[in-house]
């Protein structure tokens, strides 16, 4: 698959996964290297990762954070932040995870899995302290997302985009609203 096809084929997936279709290790890997490779702010290479595949592992985040998605995802990606300013008093952690993630999405499109990205809940620390805790993060490190990864359960929804005439311009902003 090329890298448009991934492109549009990609979607935020919020629905049911089949529990039996768990990534291998080494797709797994794929995809966090997508997430590594990443363009990052000053090159500060602020996001870490943490692949849960572990049953009990899964199942403790699910009980915490709720949701479809992660009780039934075979795999999640754990993407966590150093938000230790690099340049001055500027840290670039939400743009470097930003990258990481849209580059781990269409990684996971592309060997065939379909992924979510769950970040809102993660400011409420009542949600993202006892997640931290389950996957044993040092005070220093900020959990910013979850990603599920997985085959669709059920069928998935997918949200339409607005036409190309909606979004952008050429050369002075005329967008048709």
């Amino acid at each position: 698959m090329d890298v448009f096809e991934a492109i549009e084929k990609r979607y935020s997936h919020k629905v049911a996964f089949d529990p039996q279709s768990a990534p291998s290790r080494k797709e797994l890997e794929q995809i966090v290297q997508a997430g590594i490779v990443a363009p990052s702010g000053m090159n500060a290479q602020s996001c870490e990762f943490i692949i849960v595949t572990d049953k009990e592992q899964l199942k403790k985040i699910a009980e915490i954070v709720k949701g479809t998605p992660l009780k039934t995802a075979p795999a999640m990606i754990a993407v966590v932040s150093d938000t230790s300013p690099r340049f001055g008093d500027i840290s670039f952690y939400k743009e470097d995870y930003s990258a990481a993630i849209e580059n781990m999405l269409l990684a996971a499109i592309a060997l065939g899995y379909s992924a979510g990205w769950i970040d809102a809940i993660f400011h409420d620390d009542a949600v993202r302290l006892p997640v931290s805790e389950v996957l044993g993060l040092p005070a220093d490190r900020l959990l910013t997302v979850i990603m599920p990864i997985g085959k669709p359960g059920e069928a998935p929804t997918r949200r339409g985009k607005k036409p190309f005439e909606q979004r952008a311009s050429w050369d002075r902003y005329s967008v048709k609203r």
